[in-house]
């Protein structure tokens, strides 16, 4: 088997990990990291041959970009306290923590070297977050804070590691030059994705065509990453403020098409790529076997206590913060997301599973220093991160969804109904408005306006049913049986137009451009 013909073994694999994962209640990304294992282990699977530094540029981008779409800027400044405390201050307290322990039980490691490991091991991954609680049914305020952990903890992390191997690789280190970066390093990101979105977004106006401006949007996110590393900022931030300007000032709401066509691309290259990134980390597995080199229980035993000591920090970070932001949530009546019991603030805790990031800054540790001479403990280094992520991801992910069942943690599907209500109120109130604008400037038939109204208080109705009252509901349930059988029938039309035109595309001659052109036509029309 060669390198291409794995690549496709794991598109399948990523592919079939989807419906298996919901048929047995279990994460897909956990079973493609399964899946990598497996594939590792056997003799005819070759060693994957991709260079460190491109692991990141390569899978993080997309994976980043469609997260950012599932999201919003007001769900992250409404989070910003529990996002910060996470993404932020967590991530320094565990660098530390097991920057302490490491250079205590390995003989040797000197200060900068586990500092380096904290710092590639510290932040949960946002794919496996999101991937993974998002199938769970959890409340949606935990998945959000969940979410912006995830996407904004890699940009503390990554900064911390070039610092820590910086100074190991040099021998010198600076509490305010670590800093400075750290704030040059967003200063720039933002800059960069500022100014990307804003060429995006008038490239797509220029464009129009939707397949172009979807294509676009996968090129944006690589643009983004490649502009601000190259600048010395953060790539992971410039995504993440590419996507958010995009998802704020490119949303046209009359742009039905682009729109549904490119929720399925994103879709679709969001199940790939997860897929890919997840089954790379099982294959990896050769490299933590080969450092190994006969000291299984000596390492095994490292990576255990570092594994102890990134749990229980999480655990014991998590209680006082959401205490903290509870406190200060109740003060000051701020509309925000957070745990509302000790249940969600477990699931919080048993989340905190480590990835792609991690993976890809552990075999990107350089062998060399400076003066020729080999990096500290390199080989015991990445030996503990895999351990580290081996254990959180699968030991974690495979019991997430016992742990969510267990404690009977649920996303409140009252409230989403009543927002769900309240928007197809506004949803109506917006067409009958609009009607009552065109009725002023023109001529509508008594019979013709009455009709409209109907259809601007179904459009919210179909939303929404609950939003009507008793006798008028049951006025539109059954106006709705026959409109269902209507599109039935309809739909079985159109079906028996698109097979008569799909026929015509194997006759000598028939246009194939023409026959797709029509084709399309119907398709839209389906959708209707």
């Amino acid at each position: 088997m060669d390198q291409l013909a794995l690549l496709f073994v794991l598109l399948l694999g990523a592919v079939i990990s989807v419906p298996v994962g919901d048929r047995f209640g279990l994460p897909a990304p956990v079973l493609m990291t399964l899946l990598g294992l497996v594939l590792a282990l056997l003799p005819v699977v070759p060693n994957v041959d991709i260079p460190p530094d491109l692991i990141l540029p390569a899978l993080l981008p997309p994976l980043l970009y469609a997260a950012v779409r599932r999201t919003s800027w007001r769900q992250f400044t409404s989070n910003k306290r529990p996002i910060f405390l996470l993404a932020v201050a967590l991530v320094f307290v565990t660098m530390a923590a097991v920057a302490a322990v490491a250079s205590t039980i390995v003989p040797g490691l000197p200060l900068a070297a586990a500092f380096a490991l904290g710092a590639l091991i510290a932040p949960p991954d946002p794919v496996a977050a999101t991937a993974v609680a998002g199938r769970l049914g959890l409340p949606r305020r935990l998945v959000s804070i969940l979410e912006g952990e995830g996407l904004f903890n890699d940009v503390t992390a990554i900064v911390m590691y070039h610092v820590a191997i910086a100074a190991a690789v040099s021998g010198t280190f600076s509490v305010g030059q670590a800093a400075l970066d750290l704030l040059l390093s967003a200063v720039v990101a933002i800059a960069v994705g500022l100014a990307l979105g804003w060429a995006a977004n008038k490239l797509m106006d220029i464009l129009g065509d939707p397949t172009l401006q979807i294509g676009l949007t996968l090129l944006v996110p690589y643009a983004a990453y490649v502009l601000a590393e190259e600048a010395h900022g953060s790539g992971v931030l410039a995504v993440l403020t590419t996507a958010l300007f995009l998802a704020e000032y490119a949303a046209d709401p009359d742009d039905v098409l682009t729109r549904l066509a490119g929720h399925t691309f994103w879709d679709i290259v969001d199940t790939l790529v997860t897929g890919v990134a997840f089954g790379l980390i099982g294959l990896e597995l050769h490299i933590a076997v080969q450092t190994a080199s006969g000291r299984w229980g000596e390492m095994l035993g490292w990576a255990g206590a570092i594994v102890v000591v990134v749990v229980l920090v999480r655990l014991a970070w998590l209680l006082p913060a959401t205490w903290l932001t509870k406190r200060l949530h109740a003060k000051r009546d701020h509309d925000e997301d957070i745990p509302t019991s000790w249940r969600e603030t477990v699931v919080m805790w048993w989340s905190g599973m480590r990835g792609v990031a991690s993976v890809a800054l552990a075999l990107a540790i350089p062998l060399k220093m400076d003066d020729g001479s080999p990096f500290p403990d390199r080989d015991e280094i990445v030996f503990i991160a895999f351990g580290v992520i081996m254990a959180t991801l699968v030991l974690q992910g495979l019991t997430l969804p016992w742990l969510v069942q267990r404690l009977g943690v649920r996303a409140d599907t009252e409230r989403e109904k009543d927002f769900e209500k309240d928007l197809a109120v506004r949803a109506a109130k917006a067409a009958k408005a609009r009607l009552k604008e065109i009725e002023a400037s023109e001529e509508l038939s008594e019979e013709l306006a009455e009709q409209l109204f109907r259809r601007a208080l179904d459009i919210g109705l179909r939303i929404s049913p609950d939003m009507a009252e008793d006798e008028r509901q049951e006025a539109h349930e059954k106006r709705m049986v026959r409109i269902k059988r209507v599109r039935r029938i309809q739909g079985e039309m159109l079906s028996a137009a698109r097979h008569e035109v799909m026929a015509a595309r194997s006759e000598p001659d028939a246009d194939p451009e023409i026959v797709d052109r029509v084709l399309r036509h119907l398709d839209v029309r389906s959708l209707r």
